[in-house]
């Protein structure tokens, strides 16, 4: 444990993984000035998606729902790859969601609520932030769901 936001992961009963290795030519995460963006963060766990297809037909919206909230645990790890303190989050600013969706899928919004309800849980006001919920035809490795995530950090 590093701090008080790794404390309040193992609270949850959340361990923060390491960080998934680029599937291309792109980091997981960069720092430009105060501010952090993560690269698109699949739902791995330990290497392996748990899951694949498309929300709506092979996915249901509550599975693709916790792999949301896997997605943001990814982006976390790499958030602290880059800054190597979760505690000098000063805020989430900005957090992207992509669906995989079966042609008659609307339920975008709640699915990636599962990314920003976990932001909630674990960084409080800090993880209160704007966002887009967005529908897509296909993801890389058929992942039903990716997360991206822009965060302020306060500066060292």
């Amino acid at each position: 444990m590093s701090g008080a936001v790794e404390a309040r992961l193992a609270e949850l009963g959340l361990t923060l993984p390491s960080v998934v290795p680029p599937l291309a030519a792109y980091q997981p995460a960069v720092q430009s000035g105060v501010y952090v963006y993560t690269s698109g963060q699949l739902p791995m766990v330990e290497g392996k998606l748990p899951v694949t297809g498309k929300v709506g037909a092979e996915v249901t919206a509550e599975e693709a729902k916790e792999l949301a909230r896997t997605c943001a645990l990814n982006a976390l790890a790499a958030v602290k790859s880059v800054t190597g303190d979760l505690d000098r989050i000063a805020r989430v600013v900005k957090v992207v969601g992509f669906v995989a969706s079966a042609s008659d899928f609307t339920g975008q919004p709640g699915v990636i609520n599962g990314a920003s309800e976990l932001l909630g849980e674990v960084l409080g006001d800090k993880g209160v932030h704007a966002r887009s919920a967005v529908g897509v035809a296909v993801l890389p490795l058929d992942a039903p769901v990716e997360v991206e995530v822009q965060v302020e950090m306060v500066s060292a």
